[in-house]
Order: C-alpha cells, then structure tokens, then sequence
C-alpha cells in the first residue's frame, strides 16, 4: 500500500506512470530533444561587433536583423542542454557589445523539439532537422511566432486530432517540397510567459512565401476553429549563422 496526499491510501496499481521519452515508429525511443531560445533586443545602430562577439564565442546561434525595427535584432540560440541558456549563453548576453542592448521580453520565445509518434528517425527529426533548417545559408528569411490552442482541441478523439493535424500537416509539407517555405515546431508547454503550447519558425529563401503560407494555413479547421491565438510575430533576416555541424 502506499499513501497519497492528505492520508488517504491507495495500491500501487493505481499509481500513475510517468514517462517523459520521445517516442518514433516501430517503438523507438529517446531521451534527447534541441532546445531554442529567441531573445530581441533593440538599439543596435552596428551589428558588426554582434557578429564578432557570435564568433568569437563558438555558440550555435543566428543573428537576425529585426524588419520591423532599424535598430532591432533578434538572437536564435540552440542547446540540448537547457542549463546552456543560463550559464554559457547569459554570459555572452550580459557582456559587451550584447549588454548594451535593449531586450524586448514580449518577444521571447523558447521551445524544444518533439515527436509525434511516428517518425522513423528520431534524431534526425529531434535534433538534426531543425539545426539544419535554421542554420541553412539558403533560407535567410524567418518567421518565428509562438500559438496557442483552444481546449476544446484536447478534448477531442485521437482520430479527430490526426485528421486535422494531417490537414496542417500536408499543407506545409507541400510548400517545404516545392522549397517555398521550411518549418521548425518546438513544444513550449510551462515555458511560455503567456501560457502558449508552441513555437513556430518558418524560414525561407524570400520572404513572400511565408506571408502566404501563414494566410493559407488560416482556413484549416485547426487554425480557424482550434487556436485561441498566434503571435506575436518576429520577421526576420540573417545577418549571421553560426556553421551547420
């Protein structure tokens, strides 16, 4: 017997199990994800000595140039260990040229990558993939947002949820085919400030592309009827990538 909270006595058959492990077809599994963090600042009159600084530090990361602000950057750091965003990464923030900068905390954003149960490779899909795609010379042009959707979606059936993620799903697969559009998705549940599930980036080689997948994306069922809201958006284009490994 065990005792639950409050004195009341319960088998341990009625304990919960908890399992927190990435999970792929044919019952693979993994304990590994990528984390990434957006920060953006603004009162960048000169993004050379941010690049410098970038390279000089060796972390895995690319500077944005903020569209919506002349003096605006955004900052796309990735890490397996989340323990990098407040040692290694902070120091880089917290010292010149980085720490006379002014950060925009409404737009921040961090996420870590996930599987849906049925990838075939799930370090290519956890970790590899959205390394690749953001650190893609070929893809200057990104849109990062985080979205959150209405319960009425969790309450749904496992087979109503893949209809409409499938629709969502073959949607965007078709402008990453025709190289349009590429996306990375990463999961944010308890690390969003406003309570947000995930975080979308779109990247691509010109910017209209994105524009008109976002305005595509909002007749599928999942977005006009199950997404309580999106954004804020961040619009950027790469200043600097640090090397795909």
């Amino acid at each position: 017997m065990t005792t639950r909270p409050g004195g009341q006595q319960g088998s341990p058959a009625s304990e919960i199990s908890v399992d927190v492990l990435e999970r792929g077809a044919n019952q693979r599994t993994s304990s590994r994800r990528l984390f990434m963090l957006l920060q953006v600042f603004g009162g960048c009159a000169d993004s050379k000595g941010l690049v410098r600084a970038l390279e000089a530090s060796r972390i895995e990361a690319v500077l944005y140039a903020d569209v919506s602000d002349p003096r605006g950057v955004g900052l796309l750091a990735c890490a397996e260990d989340p323990a990098f965003f407040v040692t290694r990464f902070r120091e880089v923030l917290n010292t010149e040229p980085f720490a006379a900068l002014t950060l925009k905390p409404e737009l921040t954003m961090l996420g870590r990558s996930y599987s849906s149960g049925f990838e075939s490779d799930l370090e290519e899909w956890l970790l590899n993939r959205p390394r690749r795609t953001v650190l893609n010379p070929a893809w200057p042009w990104a849109i990062w947002y985080p979205l959150r959707r209405v319960g009425a979606f969790a309450r749904l059936s496992p087979q109503e949820q893949s209809a409409i993620l499938r629709e969502h799903a073959t949607l965007g697969r078709s402008y990453g085919d025709a190289d349009l559009a590429h996306d990375i998705r990463l999961a944010c549940h308890g690390l969003d400030t406003h309570d947000n599930d995930f975080v979308i980036g779109l990247v691509s080689r010109d910017l209209h592309p994105l524009s008109h997948l976002v305005q595509t994306m909002r007749k599928t069922a999942q977005t006009s009827e199950y997404i309580q809201s999106l954004g804020p958006f961040f619009v950027g284009h790469v200043l600097w990538q640090s090397p795909a490994r």
